[in-house]
């Protein structure tokens, strides 16, 4: 513990081997502080605090963070539970973490005091406060209402076991015991049956959908396989005699289409037209290009003559910057007088600012003057008042009590304090003083404004003066302005002159391109006559063509048209031949293919569509393949039917096990049961016990859930247990808490482990028989060395004879605890 409650310093409180204890010292010391630690690490709460909002209790004074960690062991398990707390700025108190870890075997504890992180500890089973609640369960095995009425007992509520109502008991015991694992079977056995019949439903679906799937179709489906590979073997027969009418009918109609290519190609030889003008093109078009050479040469030379005209007629550049001094002397002329101006203006605003702020300064010395006199004035009227002050109490004859002359007549007390108006004319003096030293600031900064400003204007005047001087000894040694807008009016116009020039030189040239083209051109249209003529030649070199004429290109393609007209006339009967022997060869080949056709037919399929041989034995193979895969599915779907029946017959039978399962156990028979044995294994217990310590007066007793004890020193009468005294309730309430955790431990199964109680209640109640049958019983029960038992007392004689006692002492900082014993 760490800032947590009373303990400010780090506190480490070790009950290692410590299997019967007690938490002793003063009241307020903080004994129940350490099992509000033990409640506060693992819950979140204390049960004094009053729920969660409490949570601002766990800091202690004036602290800002509270750290709790707990190593505890839970069924063979070790787990260490860590929570802190934070206030912040605005003084609210929150969970700033929480977190909930398997240790690994052998860990030393030790190093939890080094501050290590909680990602060090071992295995994260919760790592935030809404993490911690279920975690906490799983590892603990009771909420925290069923903790702290079982294992840790606070003050104040030793006895809600006692006076709980039945149902609030019962399921203390449920979750003790376990119980609530028979209702998850119930509830997995109903889950069970829904889903057998949910499954039925499906498998019924699938026999039904497997109807056709019978021994006898099996047989017929095999029966037709075996007809369809009869038919593939045959057509693979036959498919070689197709396969050579077809090479035979193919041969015949390359022969004709030969024939037929000779006449296109012969037919085809057409002289193209215009081949006439192709030549004078060529020639009409080299003398314009010619021409336009000429003229290139000739706006050449023209562009020529006047670039060296222009050169001779001087520099523009430096004629403009000539014209441009006259230009800005002018300008320089017209601005002197307007700097003049402003000089003077700026003159007479400064000697006026200076004078205006002589006068302020004036002022203010005539104020502080004045205001030095009603400071003085101030202090003579606090003369005359203090005189005036002791005139109230002189009488003619006393003797003055400054100079000590008697008195012989007392002057009249003023009606009104001297220091008073002193005091008002001296503020008005102030005021004055304040007011004309502020005017007096105000006018001495214009001054200097103006003075400024003044001496700013002088020196732009200056500058000018000095610029204007420049520009007209610039401008003596330079020619006139209309001698200068002359020369640049005659260098504009040669300017003009070379630029048509370049205009004509690029005219020209661009004529020269464009008939260069046109050469071009016409050229290229001879070349590709040629060529084509070319072309249609070498395709019908196989005939044997006449030679060409290369200097004519009309001849030569007239002889060659002539010629080729010839010889497609001779090739006509050879085509007639030709086409008579592919029809021949046609017939031939349906015939084979009708054959086979014929086959598919008779097999009782129908014919293929295909007519090539490959498509032939394709069509009869994926019948054979489509009749082994009928075959085969049926086979499958046969044997899927029989599995669909033994699964049905099997969910029959899980599906009436689990439907009587959920039964029997719906009605709560065997929990009520269940909890009937438990209650009265408990009572039994708890009655010995309480027998032990009452001298044999009392012994427990249950009715429908209800606690009642038996008075044997009253005839045996039954009283219920809120008519017990205070002493007598907690005899009874430790009796039932001591039962809890010795008679319950050998039931549970693995919802709680109960191995340890911790009791803080009222043994200053109990008279001294009684504390002793109560050590004893104690005693007895931690000796047994199964049970870790604490008790948190301030009663001397208990605590003494307990072998284990943690001291617990506060001092003005924080609490200690100390262990003294064993």
């Amino acid at each position: 513990m760490a800032g947590f409650t009373v303990f400010r310093d780090q506190t480490t409180v070790d009950f290692t081997d410590a299997d019967y204890f007690a938490l002793v010292g003063p009241t307020g010391s903080g004994k129940s502080t350490v099992l509000d630690a033990i409640c506060f690490a693992l819950y979140g709460t204390v049960p004094r605090w009053g729920g969660t909002r409490g949570i601002g209790n766990a800091l202690a004074p004036s602290a800002a963070e509270a750290r709790v960690r707990l190593v505890f062991e839970s069924a063979g398990d070790r787990f260490v539970a860590t929570r802190v707390v934070r206030r912040d700025g605005r003084g609210n108190v929150k969970t700033a973490g929480a977190g909930l870890q398997l240790m690994p075997p052998g860990f030393d504890v030790t190093k939890l005091d080094t501050g290590m992180g909680l990602e060090d500890l071992g295995e994260v089973l919760a790592g935030t406060p809404a993490e911690m609640d279920a975690a906490v369960l799983d590892a603990v095995g009771l909420p925290y209402e069923q903790f702290t009425s079982c294992v840790v007992l606070p003050q104040g509520q030793f006895a809600d076991f006692l006076h709980a109502k039945p149902a609030t008991r019962q399921q203390i015991l449920v979750n003790l015991l376990g119980l609530h694992v028979y209702e998850e079977v119930q509830v997995k056995a109903a889950e069970r049956g829904k889903g057998a019949e949910a499954k039925l439903t499906v498998v019924e679906q699938q026999l039904g959908a497997l109807e056709d799937a019978t021994d006898e179709a099996v047989e017929q489906a095999a029966a037709h396989f075996e007809r369809m590979r009869e038919l593939t073997a045959a057509v693979e027969a036959a498919v070689p005699g197709l396969r050579s009418a077809r090479e035979a009918e193919v041969a015949a109609s390359e022969a004709r289409d030969a024939v037929d290519a000779e006449l296109a190609a012969l037919g085809s030889v057409r002289a193209p037209e215009g081949l006439s003008e192709a030549a004078g093109a060529v020639s009409a078009a080299r003398a314009a290009a010619d021409r336009a050479t000429d003229e290139v040469h000739a706006a050449e030379e023209a562009e020529e003559k006047v670039r060296g005209e222009l050169a001779a007629a001087g520099d523009p550049g430096q004629l403009r910057v000539a014209l441009d001094r006259h230009t800005e002397l002018t300008r320089l002329i017209e601005q002197e007088e307007w700097f003049a101006g402003k000089v003077s203006v700026a003159d007479v605003e400064h000697r006026d600012a200076l004078a205006a702020a002589e006068l302020a300064q004036a002022q203010h010395m005539g104020a502080q003057q004045l205001l030095e006199q009603a400071r003085q004035d101030y202090r003579d009227a606090q003369q005359r008042d203090r005189a005036a002050a002791l005139r109230g109490h002189l009488s003619a004859g006393d003797a003055c009590p400054v100079c000590e002359q008697t008195v012989t007549a007392v002057p009249e007390v003023p009606r009104e304090s001297a220091v008073r108006l002193a005091e008002q004319a001296g503020n008005v003096a102030k005021q004055e003083a304040e007011s004309a030293q502020a005017r007096w600031r105000e006018r001495d900064a214009v001054a200097r404004n103006a003075a400024f400003d003044l001496e700013r204007k002088r020196g732009q005047y200056e500058h000018h003066l000095t610029r204007l001087a420049e520009v007209r000894k610039a401008v003596e040694a330079l020619p006139g302005v209309e001698a200068l807008q002359q020369r640049l009016a005659e260098l504009g116009a040669l300017q003009r002159g070379l630029e048509s020039a370049g205009a004509a030189v690029r005219a020209a040239r661009e004529a020269q391109r464009k008939a260069h083209t046109v050469v071009k051109a016409a050229e290229e249209r001879q070349r590709a006559a040629w060529r084509t003529f070319d072309v249609v030649r070498d395709g019908l070199a196989r005939f044997g063509p006449p030679p060409a004429d290369r200097d004519d290109l009309a001849g030569a393609w007239r002889a060659l048209v002539d010629w080729a007209s010839g010889e497609h006339a001779a090739r006509q009967a050879a085509r007639v031949a030709a086409e008579s022997a592919v029809a021949a060869a046609h017939q031939q080949t349906v015939r084979a293919r009708a054959d086979i056709v014929d086959l598919f037919t008779a097999a009782g399929v129908a014919g293929p569509s295909s007519a090539d041989e490959a498509g032939l034995i394709r069509a009869a193979a994926v019948t054979a393949e489509r009749a082994e895969a009928a075959w085969r599915r049926l086979t499958e779907r046969r044997a899927e039917a029989l599995a669909a029946i033994e699964q049905r017959d099997a969910l029959l039978r899980a599906s009436r096990v689990a439907k009587s399962l959920a039964g029997h156990l719906r009605a709560n028979n065997f929990e009520r049961w269940l909890l009937e044995e438990a209650l009265d294994l408990l009572v039994d217990g708890a009655s010995r016990i309480l027998r032990e310590l009452t001298g044999g007066q009392y012994e427990l007793m249950h009715e429908k859930g209800e606690f009642f004890v038996v008075d044997h020193h009253d005839a045996g009468l039954r009283r219920g247990v809120r008519t017990l005294s205070g002493g007598e309730t907690f005899q009874a309430s430790l009796a039932l808490a001591l039962a809890l955790s010795e008679q319950l431990a050998g039931m549970s199964t693995t919802a709680a482990s109960l191995e340890s109680i911790v009791l803080d209640e009222g043994f200053g109640t109990l008279d001294a028989a009684t504390l002793d049958v109560v050590a004893a019983t104690l005693e007895n029960l931690a000796a047994r060395g199964d049970r870790m038992v604490g008790l948190v007392t301030h009663v001397h004689a208990l605590a003494e004879r307990v072998p284990v006692r943690f001291e617990v002492h506060k001092d003005a900082r924080t609490a200690h605890v100390e262990r003294v014993g064993l």
